[in-house]
């Protein structure tokens, strides 16, 4: 069951003329009174013909007129108003039960708390199987005001009692951390302009697209501008930026205005403190030969990253800094990704962005390592090849794995359930990235021999879950990623330890599928001869320590190349 208070009115008549109206498609059935304040004591315009709906509004705009004529400034947004709507799903029912209903609200919202002999006026109005309007004023008989801070979550928490009292399907309780939806207005703006999204909608798109390819909230608002979005910031005497709100262009209010959205009007971690601490985290030096001495791209770099969050889901301000930088890494792989996965890592990416989300304070240093493979890949010139892009699209659908769980077990309900929607669209992009790979390994399998000598690495490095390796259809192909890798140096026994200890294999619906990516990540440089490494050192350091007439006349350290001990040779 959903209450949805409604921003304050003050045309208590024009919203009884909708409520008892045909409504603006015809859907409003027998408009009638289910409820109402105690001392209503008049006939109700939908059932007799004699009562209009003009009285029904003075008799509740009554406390309002005698307030604003005692008073020097009037009440002015008086007019509350909160439809209440069941699932689709649940039983119909009675106008006695949607009474009741129509009780609990305005006692939880604090409009006619029970008892309260003096509270405000209100009723309830029935013009559909499936929900109810309520309308109250909201000046008491006392001349008060009502307290209604607050009264969003008192409703909310009320409907999850009424939903078990009365047998209907039970939604999650809400934690304010759901962007606002589009009201009936926006609604049809958008239509009559031939919009596919809202402006806020639209807006939210394009500064979550723009925040991995910024360092700074500057950064952000100059990019935003480049991509032709109207921004209107607002700055102190020292120039420092205070606020800023955002503007769709062709978005104009009836007198020709620019309409302006500020950043937590569109989403609740849109705000100017929180992207701050999002983007504007110090990262450590780097060493100008780090990147130079250990070369890979922005696609490995981001796996790499994705590789560790397991090990940093502890701490709970850690936990929620990595899943609000995953979603950023999402986003810019969805840019960059071929045209034949962008819609999958688009959808994933929406999905995602209510998980990013919580009320649980985020360490956003924590999340360095995420958020520079965020920016790495945004700014790439080019995309990935193919292993690459199966390795990184098979560590996303791990990550919002590990996302959803963490949520579940902090009891986030709307965060799991968002991360499991992403899961389904990360997973049909993994699938489909793997095919060309998955092809090109199969047709060039191992003998025969070679592969029964996998299957018992297999075996040894994963017995609980050799069996299910091993008849899968993607084991052939794993059987030459593993070879591939013993050619290069690697022991696929140790490989495949490695693997399984970074990404559990018992929920992985294809665990060869999910061994094929991690392995060619792991193995795709050859194993270091550390011998021969540390013959060329002894070397190194000889001629160092030698002075030039004494060099001469040593003769040459020769490395002889040796690798690990293996099996012997097939």
């Amino acid at each position: 069951m959903i209450a949805a208070i409604k921003p304050a009115g003050s045309n208590t008549r024009g919203l009884l003329a909708y409520l008892y109206g045909p409504g603006r498609h015809d859907e409003h059935l027998d408009p009638h009174l289910v409820a109402g304040f105690a001392m209503l004591g008049m006939p109700d315009p939908g059932r007799d013909q004699d009562a209009t709906l003009t009285q029904l509004a003075r008799h509740l705009d009554a406390p309002v007129r005698l307030r604003n004529s005692e008073f020097g400034k009037p009440v002015i947004e008086h007019v509350w108003h909160c439809p209440v709507r069941a699932a689709p799903e649940d039983r119909d029912l009675s106008d006695v039960e949607w009474g009741e209903i129509a009780q609990r609200i305005v006692h939880a919202a604090g409009i006619a708390p029970d008892g309260d002999d003096l509270a405000c006026r209100w009723i309830a109005v029935r013009h559909a199987a499936d929900h109810i309007h309520i309308l109250a004023t909201t000046v008491r008989e006392d001349g008060r005001r009502p307290k209604l801070h607050g009264s969003g979550v008192r409703v909310g928490d009320e409907c999850r009692k009424i939903e078990k009292d009365y047998g209907l399907r039970q939604l999650k309780k809400g934690d304010r951390t759901a962007a606002q939806c589009p009201t009936q207005a926006e609604i049809h703006k958008a239509d009559r302009l031939g919009w596919e999204q809202t402006s806020r909608a639209w807006l939210q798109d394009r500064i979550r697209a723009s925040i991995p390819h910024a360092k700074s909230v500057e950064e952000l608002l100059a990019y935003l501008e480049a991509d032709n979005i109207l921004v209107k910031p607002r700055r102190g005497p020292s120039g420092d930026l205070l606020g800023y709100a955002v503007g769709r262009p062709g978005d104009l209010n009836k007198d020709g205005e620019q309409i302006f959205h500020p950043g937590g009007k569109i989403a609740p971690d849109l705000t100017l403190p929180k992207l701050k601490a999002r983007l504007e985290t110090t990262a450590p030096e780097e060493h100008p030969t780090a990147r130079r001495n250990h070369p890979t791209t922005p696609w490995h770099q981001a796996t790499d990253a994705l590789d560790m969050l397991h090990a940093d889901m502890a701490d709970t301000t850690h936990a929620q800094a990595h899943i609000t930088a995953f979603g950023d890494l999402l986003e810019a792989t969805a840019q960059k990704v071929p045209v034949d996965l962008r819609a999958e890592l688009r959808s994933a990416s929406q999905a995602f962005a209510r998980a990013q989300r919580s009320q649980t304070r985020a360490d956003h240093q924590a999340a360095r390592a995420l958020r520079t493979a965020a920016r790495d890949i945004a700014g790439a010139a080019t995309g990935p090849d193919g292993s690459a892009l199966a390795a990184l699209t098979a560590a996303l659908v791990w990550a919002a794995i590990l996302a959803a769980r963490w949520h579940d077990a902090q009891g986030h309900a709307h965060q799991a359930d968002a991360a499991r929607q992403a899961i389904q669209h990360l997973q049909s992009a993994a699938d489909t990235a793997l095919t060309p790979t998955l092809t090109e390994l199969e047709t060039r399998h191992p003998k025969q021999e070679t592969r029964r000598t996998l299957a018992n690495d297999v075996r040894a490095a994963v017995p609980e879950h050799a069996d299910r390796i091993l008849t899968d259809p993607a084991w052939p192909a794993l059987s030459t990623v593993l070879a591939d890798a013993e050619a290069g140096g690697h022991q696929p026994h140790r490989l495949l330890s490695e693997a399984a200890a970074r990404r559990e294999l018992g929920t992985a619906h294809s665990p060869a599928r999910v061994l094929i990516t991690r392995i060619q990540h792991t193995s795709r440089n050859p194993a270091p001869n550390l011998r021969a490494e540390a013959a060329r050192l002894r070397s190194t350091t000889a001629a160092d320590f030698s002075t030039p007439s004494t060099t001469a006349q040593l003769p040459p350290t020769t490395a002889v190349p040796m690798s690990w001990p293996s099996r012997p040779h097939r």
